[in-house]
Order: C-alpha cells, then sequence, then structure tokens
C-alpha cells in the first residue's frame, strides 16, 4: 500500500479544516498559504472531499469549506478510502471483495488478506481528532512498539 500524495494532501486539508475551521469557513488560499501546497493541485482535492461529503462549501467573499461533522467523526481510513480508491496492499484485494482466479490456490492470498485487515483496523480507529490533539499513544498503539521512544 503505497498512500499518494492525492491522498496525504486530502488528509492534511481536513486536519487544517478541523484546526482552523470552528464554525466558520476558511478559504482554500489559507490553507495553501499555511500548508504550502498549490492552489491549483488543491482545488482537486477539494473537489472530491466536497463531492464525497466531507465539506461544505460557500461562495463569496466569507467563503471557503468547512467540516461536515465534527472530527471525532471522521475516520482516516474513510478520508484515504475516497481518495486513493483502495488501501489494499495488492491488486487482487479490493474493497469489495477479493477479485483473483488463482484465490482457492494462493498460498499467499491470507497473508494479503490479513494485512488488508490490519490496515483497515488501525486507519479506521484513528480519527482527525486524535490527529489535531497529538494522540501520538493511539496513531502508534499495538503496531509500533519501538516507535515509542520517537
Amino acid at each position: 500500500m503505497m498512500v499518494s500524495t492525492k491522498g496525504r494532501y486530502a488528509l492534511t486539508v481536513m486536519v487544517d479544516l478541523a484546526r482552523n475551521g470552528g464554525e466558520g469557513f476558511v478559504s482554500l488560499a489559507d490553507i495553501a498559504e499555511r500548508q504550502q501546497l498549490s492552489m491549483k493541485y488543491l482545488e482537486s482535492i477539494i473537489s472530491v472531499l466536497n463531492k464525497g461529503g466531507m465539506l461544505q462549501s460557500l461562495r463569496g467573499k466569507n467563503g471557503g469549506y468547512r467540516l461536515t461533522r465534527k472530527p471525532a467523526d471522521y475516520s482516516i481510513n474513510e478520508i484515504l478510502l475516497l481518495t486513493e480508491g483502495t488501501l489494499a496492499p495488492v491488486n487482487c484485494i479490493m474493497q469489495d471483495g477479493i477479485h483473483c482466479e488463482k484465490a482457492a490456490t494462493c498460498s499467499t492470498l491470507p497473508l494479503w488478506a490479513g494485512l488488508d485487515g490490519i490496515i483497515e483496523k488501525y486507519l479506521s480507529n484513528i480519527t482527525l481528532e486524535d490527529i489535531i490533539e497529538g494522540n501520538r499513544r493511539k496513531m502508534l498503539g499495538e503496531y509500533c512498539d519501538q516507535c515509542e521512544s520517537s
């Protein structure tokens, strides 16, 4: 599994909105400036997030974007799935099941299916709120004991 720039930037936008939005709208220009990201690229990402129902938009002088829910109600898994399409570690395992003509005889399929389940469980358990609160213990969790000291 490799999260693309699109997925990483979508998460960055969502975190920025969670930190800076409050009840108001945040302009894309402000997000781009704070995060030092291209406005043009952010426009395409914002479009995906908006169409996916994660954001509310408002046009005009005081317009911009804001979250449609509380930060605690957004899992990292749903944000990345919206922008990436899949987080599966291999092509034969997709969101809607296993698609492989060799599935019945594939000796490594259980490995990949297990890894896919761990990725989904891990990312589903972390929210935007966890990120903005800096909940390192939850983000590192049981998956990275050696990371606790960093």
